[in-house]
C-alpha cells in the first residue's frame, strides 16, 4: 500500500509540475503584448536564468525572435 501511495504522489508531482512549466512564447505571453517580460518569464526557472543573455536589445522583454534563440 505505501508504495501506491508513493507512486501516486510521484505522478501528481510530475503532473503539477509539466502544468506549470510553460515553454512556448504564447503560453509564457500571458498579456498578449508580444513580448515576455520579467515577471511572464519567471514561471520558468531555465529561461529566467538566460534571460538577460536573450534580451539582445535589452529592453527587459523578449521578442518572438529573441525567444526562438532560447
Amino acid at each position: 500500500m505505501k508504495s501506491i501511495n508513493k507512486t501516486l504522489a510521484l505522478i501528481a508531482i510530475a503532473s503539477s509540475s509539466a502544468a506549470f512549466a510553460a515553454s512556448d512564447f504564447d503560453t509564457l505571453d500571458v498579456d498578449g503584448n508580444g513580448a515576455i517580460s520579467q515577471a511572464e518569464a519567471s514561471v520558468d526557472a531555465k529561461l529566467m536564468s538566460m534571460f538577460s543573455e536573450l534580451d539582445t536589445d535589452q529592453n527587459g522583454e523578449l521578442s518572438k525572435e529573441e525567444f526562438s534563440k532560447a
